[in-house]
């Protein structure tokens, strides 16, 4: 028995001190990623059996800008381009979010009670449009009013389950087949500021008009692929759009003197432009400025004399994934043709007289600019026309169509129109976002109901490349490294592969951490030439089809030729970040073996060394040999440093016996330091190395994340130098996005921040006010989180 017992604790003893298992940073993704296929190949490409559905539209619909409704009636021509037999069609009902009981509005939870009855501040507050939005989407008539589905004449059977409807077929639809069916509507377009949402109307008190964009507007299909098969995850909100390519032909009958932004080309100019207008627009797609197609002065009269009389535009789109538009009276619209390798595009700006003369001096220029940027990167623009509209939504993208936000406001003093830096940029900076989104997801069209980093991450990337080639020193929100930092240290966050759905962090987690992450890829890991030459070639392979995130991470390896599961597994899959310490640093000298090198420098280290307090104070002590000189001997004029004859000797027989090139290792004279690194944070990086020297000299060396393979928390590293070193400093540039700094250098640097000091009233009448207030126990809920997006 006591032997047994003996036996259980040797076990228990040795399991405790048993090594950590070895996490591998840099293991393959094989176990992550869908296995490669006929459809998908193993590079990133497309594979020889790749197919897409196609559903081609033709749309008649008429706004009704009193009771602000839309009525329209659709065919559909689906293309059944899948190996698969369908028995049913599945179709997007985006409006129905605006139902009184949509999950979308029932799922909604509010602050904590104690937020809500003792605010910290006014922005923990209930604030007024967040009420005004709730009650009033308690009483908004929102949703589709579906009057009927038919093919050929014939009804067709149909389930509608909340955002998405059935559809079911009266035939399998086979591989190879089309089939085409109809679908008759209409909605209450819901006011924009105050329901919010990615469309819906603005009203202006000054002139009693409205201003409407319009998108999500028709029953679209949903996404049949060979990843998902059909993508029918109900629209929440967060979770954006999957669609498929087809071609438009849309007539939209709207108030005679509105003006029409569009996706597509408009087919019927001369039947609502007057003959100025069209003469204009002609000017225009070969001016160097925008062209002024409606003027202020033709706005601000059609504001004052309100028609009731009705236009039809007619406009048509090939090989788009949705259709968008904007009406309103209040247009001013400008232009200017842009035309450079095969691109060949009308960028037109739309925006009521409340936009300028910030619109007016900026849009459409920012449109020209992101094209002329977004073309380098990925492929040229293959669309007609692009377009930013000004209006309630602050930032929303559709094909060839964008509605952007940011408006000058009146000087409360003497009225007139100015904006503060951050509404100039932000003006460009939405507008190029917005813009460069036809390029990610409008042509190269991933999910983004599944995973909104695809387009909102790769386009903020490419937002942030233009943004830099705009003007030196571009305030980019989004991009350097420096700028995720915080969000970094977070524990408020969720890895960037999770559902749009799911992401706490909407903002910091699919736009700014993988835009970060690509910006890190290009500059510290790839370099730019690989890396544009990679990204460039997933834009080319995915171009007018759908990726997936596998696709993308296959391609930029395949066409850069270098490894990166361990960059996309630690920055995309897990919320670890980049924090290297240098921990310790010791300096090694090769020995010349010369007595006369070895034993000075011996005494320089001795010498250096502190003295002692008792050897201060022992100086002062009567000492026996100087009361008897007679006492002192060889050892008292010669040290442990002093050189003999036998050292030489010794030094002489030693150099005969090395060969030539061992002696000029010795004659070399390198310094040699052993520097310990730990990964704190758990993301393998590559290391960025400033080396100071005594002399001042500074130079940079750089070291891949490879270095981390075999031991991913501590390693260390030999760093040899021609003389002294007197300093060394990890990440200089702050390019990795580093969450501490602090234990990045040696010597260790001292970091500078500011105190803030707060008045407080004193009580000085109640002295037992401190002894009759309870203290707050473990159950109080006074604090919350206040991390924001």
């Amino acid at each position: 028995m006591r032997k047994t017992i003996g036996f259980i604790a040797l076990c228990l003893t040795a399991s405790a001190f048993a090594a950590e298992p070895f996490d591998d940073k840099f293991r393959q993704l094989d176990e992550v990623l869908p296995s490669a296929n006929s459809y998908r190949t193993a590079s990133g490409a497309p594979g020889a059996a790749y197919w897409q559905q196609r559903a081609d539209y033709t749309i008649r619909a008429t706004l009704d800008e009193a009771k602000r409704a839309i009525t329209g009636s659709e065919q559909i021509n689906y293309h059944n381009n899948s190996p698969d037999t369908l028995s049913y069609l599945w179709v997007q009902l985006d409006q129905n979010i605006y139902k009184k009981d949509s999950d979308a509005r029932m799922m909604l939870t509010q602050p904590s009670r104690e937020a809500w009855a003792k605010p910290r501040t006014p922005e923990d507050g209930y604030k007024f449009e967040g009420m005004r939005g709730i009650l009033a989407g308690r009483e908004f008539d929102g949703g589709y009013n579906i009057k009927s589905v038919g093919a050929s004449g014939q009804p067709l059977k149909y389930t509608i389950n909340r955002t998405m409807m059935r559809i079911d077929l009266p035939a399998p639809l086979k591989p190879g087949q089309s089939f085409a069916f109809n679908i008759d509507w209409s909605y209450n377009i819901n006011e924009q500021q105050v329901l919010g949402g990615r469309s819906g109307y603005e009203h202006f008190d000054d002139d009693k008009n409205d201003l409407f964009e319009i998108a999500q507007w028709y029953p679209r299909m949903a996404a049949y692929y060979d990843v998902m098969g059909w993508q029918h995850k109900q629209f929440l909100g967060s979770g954006e759009f999957t669609l498929e390519f087809g071609d438009y032909d849309v007539q939209l009958t709207v108030p005679a003197d509105h003006v029409v932004a569009s996706t597509g080309e408009l087919q019927n100019p001369n039947d609502v432009l007057s003959a100025a207008q069209r003469d204009r627009l002609a000017k225009a797609r070969t001016a160097t400025a925008p062209v002024v197609i409606v003027t202020q002065e033709e706005a601000e009269k059609a504001e004052k004399a309100v028609s009731t009389a009705a236009k039809t535009w007619h406009f048509k789109a090939a090989n788009v994934r949705d259709f968008a538009w904007a009406s309103s009276r209040k247009f001013i619209w400008d232009a200017q043709g842009f035309k450079k390798d095969s691109t060949n595009v009308m960028a037109m700006s739309y925006y009521p007289k409340e936009g300028n003369p910030l619109w007016g001096k900026y849009s459409t220029q920012a449109i020209i600019h992101t094209i002329d940027q977004y073309n380098k990167y990925s492929f040229d623009y293959p669309y007609p026309t692009a377009i930013s509209v000004n209006g309630p939504v602050g930032g929303m993208e559709y094909p060839m169509i964008s509605f952007n936000g940011p408006r000058p406001a009146k000087d409360k003093k003497t009225g007139a129109l100015t904006w503060s830096q951050q509404t100039k940029y932000g003006l460009i900076g939405v507008i190029i976002h917005e813009v460069g989104h036809n390029y990610y997801p409008m042509i190269i069209n991933s999910d983004e109901r599944q995973w909104t980093w695809m387009d909102e991450g790769l386009n903020t990337f490419v937002q942030y490349l233009a943004e830099q080639a705009w003007e030196d020193n571009y305030p980019s929100r989004r991009g350097e490294p420096r700028n995720i930092v915080d969000y970094m240290r977070s524990q408020n966050q969720v890895p960037i592969m999770t559902n749009s759905e799911s992401l706490l962090q909407f903002g910091n987690n699919a736009y700014a951490k993988p835009a970060t992450g690509l910006n890190i890829l290009r500059e510290t890991i790839l370099g730019r030439d690989l890396f544009d030459y990679a990204f460039k070639e997933y834009a080319r392979r995915w171009k007018f089809k759908r990726p997936t995130p596998a696709d993308f991470f296959r391609t930029m390896e395949d066409a850069s030729g270098t490894d990166l599961d361990w960059f996309w597994r630690g920055w995309f899959y897990t919320t670890d970040a980049v924090d290297i310490s240098i921990d310790g640093i010791s300096e090694y000298g090769v020995s010349t073996k010369d007595p006369e090198k070895e034993k000075a420098w011996k005494k320089a280290q001795k010498d250096a060394q502190p003295i002692s307090i008792s050897e201060q104070l022992n100086k002062s002590l009567p000492k026996r040999l100087d009361a008897h000189p007679e006492l002192k001997d060889f050892y008292n004029e010669h040290d442990e440093f002093t050189v003999t004859n036998k050292d030489r000797n010794t030094y002489a027989e030693a150099i005969e016996k090395l060969e030539p090139w061992e002696k000029k290792l010795l004659d070399q004279g390198k310094h040699l330091y052993l520097v310990d690194f730990s990964n704190v944070g758990g993301l393998v990086m590559p290391l960025i190395l400033e080396v100071e020297l005594k002399s001042g000299k500074k130079y940079i060396e750089r070291i891949p994340a490879e270095v981390w393979r075999y031991s991913p928390k501590k390693i260390t590293k030999l760093i040899v130098t021609d003389e002294p070193m007197v300093g060394l400093t990890q990440d200089p540039f702050w390019e990795t996005a580093d969450i501490d700094t602090s234990n990045n250098s040696w010597p260790r640097k001292v970091t500078q921040s500011r105190v803030e000091l707060f008045k407080t009233e004193r009580d000085r009448i109640n002295l037992m006010r401190d002894f009759n207030t309870p203290l707050k126990g473990k159950g109080d809920k006074s604090s919350k989180d206040s991390s924001s997006e």
